[in-house]
């Protein structure tokens, strides 16, 4: 095989710059295209570029005005999103023949993950005599949608409003934040605080890509509040606890990560007056008939489950 014809070949067999080149052909631009797949606008360029020079003639026209797909690229994108669904039925049929003995596999947001996912295994282990075996990766918002728009977990979980661009999304849930603080600070003993005090006060948060995160800010935003710089970045829900408890600051933490420690009077919750911190919890996935049915069944159990969304008071 000459240097050529290998770049071919390795170009065809790499689903993910052929469904960049699909996205294209879709959307009209690389940007959009970028965001549908997951990546930076810099990495879909410089895959689209390796693909050009796989198949030996321009696929794009670049110009002052963006990006357009040469009449030659219109096919090949064409092309492209028959060899992208193939695989994915392709993916969709082989786990179904594997049956019981496929793992499933799935992405969650931290809280999903460790406070929701547990009971809804538990459900599903009852209404099904087979063995199961679940594989949860348990990471921020923004990389669970990145996961699933490059194919490499075919369902996740998401707490935060960000752009689901290209995937499909069912609200599972909603879920309050609550202001929590230590019972030695002093906002523990007031009946409740301002929403702009809040916004005020830098909080105890966890690193940018958080659902939690940016949700709280997403709606301090929508009251035309702007947060403070956050008084410390932490890693971990668990860690924020930990640091509150101490008294060490406030944080605004889901109820379902807090409950727990509210009731022993490790935390007090501080009520906002004037602004409610309520979100959706919502699934992501690419196509919901290529879910292997036992995802399908878990899905539809996230969704109907009263423990799916904790007591909002």
């Amino acid at each position: 095989m000459d240097v050529q014809a290998s770049v071919v070949a390795e170009s065809a067999g790499d689903l993910v710059s052929l469904r960049l080149l699909a996205a294209v052909g879709e959307s009209g631009s690389i940007s959009a295209a970028s965001r549908a797949v997951g990546m930076s606008q810099q990495a879909a360029s410089a895959r689209l570029r390796r693909l050009e020079l796989g198949v030996g003639f321009p696929l794009l026209r670049r110009g002052a005005r963006g990006t357009t797909l040469t009449s030659e690229g219109a096919l090949a994108a064409l092309w492209a999103s028959d060899v992208v669904e193939a695989a994915d039925r392709f993916e969709a049929g082989i786990s179904g023949l594997q049956g019981d003995s496929a793992p499933l596999e799935v992405a969650a947001s931290l809280t999903i993950a460790e406070y929701l996912i547990p009971a809804w295994l538990i459900a599903l282990r009852r209404g099904d005599s087979r063995s199961i075996s679940l594989s949860v990766a348990a990471m921020n918002s923004s990389r669970v949608i990145e996961r699933v728009r490059t194919r490499e977990r075919v369902l996740g979980f998401i707490e935060s409003p960000q752009d689901t661009a290209g995937l499909a999304s069912r609200l599972v849930a909603r879920d309050e934040l609550v202001v929590v603080v230590a019972p030695e600070h002093p906002w523990s003993a007031r009946e409740s605080i301002s929403a702009a005090q809040l916004a005020r006060t830098p909080l105890i948060v966890r690193e940018e890509g958080s659902g939690t995160r940016l949700s709280a800010e997403r709606m301090m935003a929508d009251a035309g509040l702007t947060p403070a710089a956050p008084y410390v970045e932490l890693p971990t829900t668990s860690a924020i606890r930990t640091s509150v408890a101490a008294g060490d600051g406030a944080a605004i933490l889901s109820i379902l990560a807090v409950r727990d420690d509210l009731t022993a009077g490790r935390l007090v919750r501080v009520r906002v007056r004037d602004l409610r911190f309520v979100r959706e919890l919502r699934a992501v996935y690419a196509d919901e008939q290529l879910l292997p049915s036992r995802l399908q069944t878990l899905l539809a159990l996230a969704t109907r489950l009263p423990l799916g969304s904790a007591p909002i008071r």
